[in-house]
């Protein structure tokens, strides 16, 4: 999961232009696509897959991991080569790889309540993107380091993941740095739209995706383990 980028002009604001509401629409469109993804495949066996996945949690951080960042490799490739096929490819990898993880955790609720869920889950996921995307605009400053940011975290979390695999009580920070690093991730991909102008929709569409939606699982969990609290 590639974190780097190269400024060009900084821009300060809150106006949105055509360009980036086209990609913030798109990336929304993907999401909901995988919303429902998830939704389907919760009464499927694939997902049990995490059961199997987590029994070692290292194993499965490090394969949905390679999933994703495999699927963005093989999109970003298509829409590079002006391949849609290639391209289709790609997304259909991540629209699997965040889907499946998204209905392991999404099963443990009942399916009366799951629609429930996803919609307050979307609800605060559209909430913590607003209150990033106005600190990005609003700012006229680079956030390149954001990137930097975004893989420490990431990288933090697969150690902390690693060392909970023998002594569990870490897992919970595993999950907390790999939760920022999508945070820092997004805020990233927000600063490439503003301030990137001459990059391809396509393209930043795919990253502000593929943020917004690890995002959007880690927050799954939370609701669904607030939701349990107050039951």
């Amino acid at each position: 999961m590639s974190a780097t980028g190269t400024p060009s002009e900084t821009r300060r604001g809150f106006g949105l232009s055509s360009r980036d509401a086209r990609v913030i629409g798109g990336a929304s469109l993907l999401l909901a696509i995988n919303v429902a993804v998830m939704y389907a495949l919760a009464t499927t066996p694939l997902a049990a897959v995490n059961d199997f996945l987590f029994s070692v949690p290292i194993v499965g951080a490090l394969v949905y991991g390679a999933a994703i960042m495999a699927g963005q490799l093989v999109a970003e490739r298509g829409v590079s080569g002006g391949d849609t096929g290639i391209a289709v490819v790609g997304m259909a990898i991540l629209q699997l790889a965040f889907g499946v993880f998204g209905a392991g955790v999404l099963r443990f609720v009942p399916r009366e309540s799951q629609l429930t869920v996803l919609a307050a889950t979307a609800v605060v996921v559209a909430v913590l993107t607003a209150v990033i995307a106005a600190y990005v605009y609003a700012r006229s400053t680079t956030f390149e380091h954001w990137g930097s940011y975004a893989n420490y975290a990431f990288i933090g979390g697969l150690v902390a993941i690693v060392a909970g695999t023998f002594y569990a009580p870490v897992l919970i920070v595993g999950f907390v740095l790999i939760f920022l690093g999508f945070l820092l991730r997004l805020g990233w991909e927000i600063w490439k739209v503003r301030d990137e102008r001459t990059a391809s929709v396509a393209l930043q569409t795919i990253g502000v995706y593929i943020a917004v939606a690890g995002v959007f699982v880690h927050v799954l969990q939370l609701v669904i383990r607030y939701f349990a609290s107050r039951g």
